[in-house]
């Protein structure tokens, strides 16, 4: 019988529904969905009363393993369940020792261990047992170009709605560091008005995030994809005044996502506007965009060549073979190549 696959949305939705595994191993890179069901599982599973007497915490940095099985051992007292939480799991030695409990864990213990910015081998007996008898799950990372997609998926759940450009320009500009996008989403939501519908606009993002509405990534790629060489050269202008907010470090992620897209598209069968939010997995029929005017204005040899220069600039503002050009300069010499 295959092993089910958890996601992070059914794992929250069965914690709502309080249908508890009595074990959540939560492993990966991506802090922020560890979190989330680790804080919802501490809401739900107990009430205040049974707080004091049924919920254990414990750190990596000064729990053992035996701590850690002492503690799931335990009986819950006047409650259904006793909650046991270790954070910063990976600082424990020799945490595949837990495999002894977790094949065959207490139907009254919910035990949540944290297992950051690692994963477990899961071919060993601790990540086997999880997945037999409870939850594990592998928290990723969000890629780059799924990330506007995710920032309105986010706020959809929370009745709040975003334009695709606002979306855009966060994600660029914040990259896939999901607790501080959180609460940057979190400061723009509180400026939302009380009545009425609850929208966020680019010009909210520029008041309040510090991104220029017209000077981003997402119009440097617009500007490129119709060769509007006017305003790839302002916008670039801009980012050489402004590096602080637009690091060369965040543009060629997304200049090399775009034309590495860009080339999909040129081998794609269908090339119409659902065959290419098939082929490149995106979520909004505006995304294509740029795409299509990518496709007119560039032959995929051309392409080929840009991301080769894309990478080269990546290469040189890291140091290589580069002994006196500043970002500002590398980036206006790369868009000059991508345009001519």
């Amino acid at each position: 019988m295959a092993k089910k696959e958890h996601t992070f949305e059914g794992i929250c939705r069965d914690i709502k529904s309080r249908k508890f595994a009595p074990v959540y191993i939560l492993m990966g890179e991506e802090p922020y969905f560890m979190d989330r069901i680790t804080d919802m599982l501490l809401q739900t599973v107990l009430n205040e009363t049974e707080r004091d007497f049924n919920q254990i915490i414990l750190y990596g940095a000064d729990a053992d393993v035996a701590q850690v099985l002492n503690a799931a051992r335990r009986f819950p007292m006047m409650a259904e369940y006793q909650l046991v939480v270790v954070r910063e799991a990976q600082q424990i030695r020799n945490i595949d020792q837990l495999a002894h409990y977790v094949k065959s864990p207490l139907a009254s213990t919910i035990l949540v261990v944290n297992y950051k910015y690692k994963t477990l081998d899961k071919r060993k007996s601790l990540a086997a047992a999880a997945g037999k008898n409870g939850v594990l799950f592998e928290s990723k990372k969000v890629p780059d170009y799924k990330l506007a997609g995710f920032i309105t998926a986010m706020l959809q759940d929370r009745s709040v709605t975003i334009d695709p450009k606002a979306a855009q320009m966060l994600s660029d500009f914040l990259g896939n560091d999901l607790n501080r996008l959180v609460k940057e989403l979190d400061k723009l939501i509180i400026l939302l008005p009380e009545n009425g519908p609850k929208r966020i606009t680019p010009d909210l993002v520029e008041q309040n995030i510090g991104i220029s509405k017209e000077y981003n990534n997402y119009e440097l790629i617009k500007a490129l994809a119709l060769k509007d060489i006017l305003k790839s050269n302002r916008i670039i202008s801009y980012f050489e005044k402004n590096p602080k907010n637009n690091p060369i470090q965040a543009t060629l992620p997304v200049l090399f996502n775009y034309f590495s897209n860009l080339l999909i598209a040129f081998y794609s069968k269908d090339r119409s506007e659902g065959g290419l939010m098939s082929a490149l997995g995106l979520r909004n029929p505006y995304q294509t965009k740029d795409y299509m005017a990518g496709l007119r204005n560039y032959s995929a040899m051309k392409v080929f060549t840009i991301i080769g220069e894309i990478r080269t600039t990546d290469a040189r503002s890291k140091g290589v073979e580069n002994s006196s050009a500043s970002d500002g300069e590398l980036l206006k010499e790369l868009v000059y190549k991508i345009l001519h």
